[in-house]
């Protein structure tokens, strides 16, 4: 579950600087990364809900 979680942190961090680019410095391209980033962002908390619902039934 760690490396799950390690692996959403980075995926967040990952969105973090390509939306601020978007909107801030105006970088069309980072905003194709940045929606990229949030699809996968969405597949690792579903991947966590997962986990976490066999976790607490142990």
């Amino acid at each position: 579950m760690k490396d799950l979680l390690v692996k959403i942190n980075a995926e967040l961090e990952t969105f973090k600087t390509e939306s601020e680019s978007l909107s801030e410095k105006g970088v069309k391209a980072a905003g194709a990364r940045a929606r990229k980033s949030s699809l996968e962002i969405e597949k690792l908390l579903k991947e966590f809900r997962k986990v976490s619902i066999e976790e607490s039934k142990k």
